[in-house]
């Protein structure tokens, strides 16, 4: 696929897909879904660490409600089923480590996108904005799944009811993201984090993953059960060898991924 509206860069095993909409705060069209779904595919074959972020002064002001392929008389559950959730599942599902590096503002299904990544860095300046009741509809995106997780079901239902902003600083705090960034140290900073995913124990990660998301429908046993069968497998990667061998020779890994 020949992308227009999005640009992804894949450097030493990293990949950063870049929305590139800036003159419309990086809103979501349908051809954008696409060009997410088809980047994010490609990318999780290719790199061992994935990043999304936003071109210019936003991340992702969600739907953009002057594309007339998306919202004209549309029939929004299909848009949801056949062009959303192709392109969450894409982030969701992804075997390699995502971050969503958010360096401004993430409204609507922007926000929710950002949410799907197993990682949000954000810049202090940015916001999340559950903006759809605003407009008579329900958060959607994935939004009414991550939020009550994240940061529990009053700040999630005060979030959807009132559409407030919440500034990177309050999702950190509330445990929505994993951190917020001074604006300075922002890019650096989601640079060094994502290059030391990009350079780790590949399979580990893909183990954590699985592991961490599958603890919500587990009973302790059938999770330390699931701990067990994940935890044979990574014993058997070279990246374990590795790992040991460099802690008992006292230096950094040199992890393969493999």
């Amino acid at each position: 696929m020949e992308y227009e509206q999005v640009h992804l860069d894949i450097t030493n095993d990293l990949a950063v897909l870049t929305l590139d909409r800036a003159d419309k705060m990086n809103a979501l069209t349908k051809r954008m879904r696409a060009e997410i779904t088809h980047a994010m595919d490609h990318a999780a074959k290719n790199a061992r660490a994935v990043v999304i972020t936003g071109a210019g002064n936003a991340f992702c002001s969600g739907q953009d409600l002057g594309d007339a392929s998306s919202t004209g008389k549309i029939d929004l559950g299909r848009a949801l089923r056949d062009e959303y959730e192709p392109m969450l599942k894409s982030i969701y599902d992804c075997p390699v480590p995502t971050i969503a590096a958010v360096n401004g503002p993430a409204a609507g299904a922007g926000a929710n996108l950002a949410l799907c990544a197993d990682v949000v860095i954000a810049t202090e300046s940015a916001y999340f904005m559950q903006a759809f009741a605003k407009i008579g509809l329900i958060p959607d995106a994935g939004g009414t799944w991550f939020m009550p997780r994240q940061m529990g079901f009053a700040k999630a239902m005060g979030a959807a009811l009132f559409a407030d902003k919440i500034s990177a600083r309050q999702a950190d705090d509330w445990g929505l993201i994993w951190e917020a960034v001074a604006d300075a140290d922002f890019v650096t900073h989601w640079q060094r984090r994502a290059a030391y995913l990009a350079n780790g124990p590949t399979a580990g990660f893909s183990a954590i993953k699985q592991a961490i998301r599958k603890s919500f429908d587990h009973t302790l046993p059938e999770q330390l059960e699931t701990e067990a069968q994940l935890q044979e497998n990574c014993g058997r990667t070279r990246d374990f060898a590795e790992g040991v061998v460099a802690f008992l020779e006292k230096r950094p890994p040199k992890f393969e991924g493999r």
